[in-house]
């Protein structure tokens, strides 16, 4: 029996999903999260999921350190992002981190459940014609160094790109302000940069948000308006899994 992981916060979409996922698995076990910190935790404890379904908009991630986090947290689990966003740049960058799949929020349930299935195959599933293999991304090498961080230093790189200082940053993340420098300086080196502000500008390059040129408000509205209802899905016949 396949368990999956649901990384959504909208209720409806969330219920929307879960019936997709009947419809490609009706045994299969279900869990679901509200944000990147809880999904982490689920997947702290065996046994191990076969997939996690994550939107991009869910709380606790700033542009695709989500999609890393998650990454970081479940290496051999695959990923299939559904999303209200469909510009190519952006499926570029997150194919680029290793995910197994890109679907519209606007795809039927037939759609996304054969997407499920081809993920679960070890195919790459993509919506929309777009091609599903994996393509170099523009950012590749700033991708590259963000994945040398560790879950807790995109975290604090997270709460640095919303503005916080450090004694706000040990506050939130509730750790000592110590820590944070040790965490900040840390950060800066990998990235290979010599600011907050240099960071914070690194990281816009693979913000979703700049990358279809949209505010994040209009796309929410997307989201909660006919979830799943038509789309076009393409696989890749023996893609490696993420």
């Amino acid at each position: 029996m396949a368990r999956l992981l649901i990384v959504e916060d909208h209720p409806l979409f969330r219920e929307a999903l879960e019936n997709a996922i009947r419809v490609a698995l009706p045994e299969a076990e279900m869990r679901e999260a509200t944000s990147i910190d809880k999904a982490i935790d689920v997947l702290s404890s065996p046994p191990r999921f076969d997939l996690i379904l994550l939107d991009l908009s869910t709380p606790g991630t700033t542009g695709l350190s989500g999609v890393i986090r998650l990454r970081k947290a479940a290496p051999r689990t695959p990923i299939l992002v559904v999303s209200a966003h469909q510009d190519s740049r952006l499926v570029a960058h997150v194919l680029a981190l290793g995910v197994a799949g890109y679907v519209s929020k606007s795809s039927s349930k037939e759609q996304l459940a054969e997407a499920i299935d081809s993920v679960l195959r070890g195919d790459v599933a993509v919506q929309g014609g777009a091609p599903a293999r994996r393509t170099r991304s523009p950012a590749q090498d700033l991708l590259k160094r963000l994945h040398e961080l560790t879950p807790q230093q995109l975290r604090v790189l997270d709460q640095i790109r919303c503005g916080l200082q450090n004694k706000q940053i040990a506050y939130e993340l509730g750790i000592s302000e110590t820590t944070v420098k040790v965490h900040v300086s840390d950060i800066l080196r990998k990235l290979q940069v010599a600011s907050r502000t240099q960071a914070i500008i690194e990281m816009e390059k693979i913000d979703f948000v700049n990358l279809i040129g949209a505010a994040r408000a209009p796309a929410d509205a997307a989201e909660g308006s006919a979830p799943l209802s038509s789309a076009e899905t393409t696989t890749a016949r023996g893609a490696p899994p993420a």
